[in-house]
């Protein structure tokens, strides 16, 4: 008898054993059939393994998982290429034939002028000019000159200006530009081979024109030059009364 309960003890043990290895349990004679249990470990996801209970469904990824993986997709938007920086030239600066209807002595400032010009506005424009110890106030009265437009307006000893008049200059003598004689208020200064957009308004931060204007002379025959090309209005060039071989300002 006892050899036989070791029998059958070893027998037991090892479809046990068998069970734990994934398989299918046999019932032993003289016993009730064993049930089936589910094995010990990690079982083969290939393989389904019945303990009486359905199978939990598959987890799904954290949503965080899930973003990361978006991001890593080709759903992220591109971005808009960069509009290229306009060249600092000639052609970045709004001048324009402009008349000087009146003029008098600023207010607040022995050595500016306060002028009334039009340059082919609704309204005239308002602009400062130290020009009073260059330019006696009979001179500047009713008559027309080149406007530089697109300055952001500035404040000079209280009164706001809205331009600058162009000037042939050196230390010692200034005279203001003149445009062709047929030209009127609002006319357009053009340089041949600066084909540019004049900007809304120049950015004194970004010191434009004073990278431009360097370039500026008046050349030996009097006709106002940007890198030795003629300054245009229609076609006929602007011009300094006497001065020569002299910037502008």
């Amino acid at each position: 008898k006892k050899k036989r309960k070791k029998k059958i003890s070893s027998g037991i043990n090892a479809e046990y054993g068998e069970v734990m290895n994934g398989k299918t349990q046999v019932a032993l004679p003289g016993n009730e059939p064993v049930k089936q249990q589910v094995a010990v470990g990690t079982p083969d996801r290939n393989t389904a393994v019945d303990s009486g209970k359905a199978a939990p469904p598959q987890q799904s990824p954290p949503k965080q998982q899930q973003k990361q993986q978006k991001k890593k997709g080709g759903g992220a938007k591109q971005q808009p290429a960069a509009t290229p920086a306009a060249p600092v030239d000639v052609s970045r600066l709004d001048m324009r034939v402009g008349f000087i209807r009146t003029a008098k002595l600023h207010p607040d400032a022995d050595g500016l002028y306060l002028e009334e010009i039009d340059c082919g506005e609704e309204k005239p424009r308002q602009v400062i000019s130290g020009l009073v110890k260059h330019i006696p106030i009979e001179e500047m009265q009713e008559r027309p000159c080149v406007l530089l437009c697109n300055l952001k307006p500035a404040k000079m000893r209280g009164i706001m200006s809205h331009a600058m008049v162009m000037c042939a200059s050196t230390p010692e003598k200034v005279e203001i530009l003149a445009p062709p004689a047929d030209s009127k208020p609002g006319d357009l200064v053009t340089v041949e081979g600066f084909p540019g957009t004049p900007d809304q308004q120049l950015n004194p931060k970004k010191k434009v024109f004073e990278a431009i204007q360097p370039d500026f002379l008046v050349s030996p025959e009097g006709n106002a030059l940007y890198k030795g090309v003629e300054w245009r209005v229609n076609g006929k060039a602007i011009t300094a009364a006497t001065m020569r071989g002299c910037g502008i300002k």
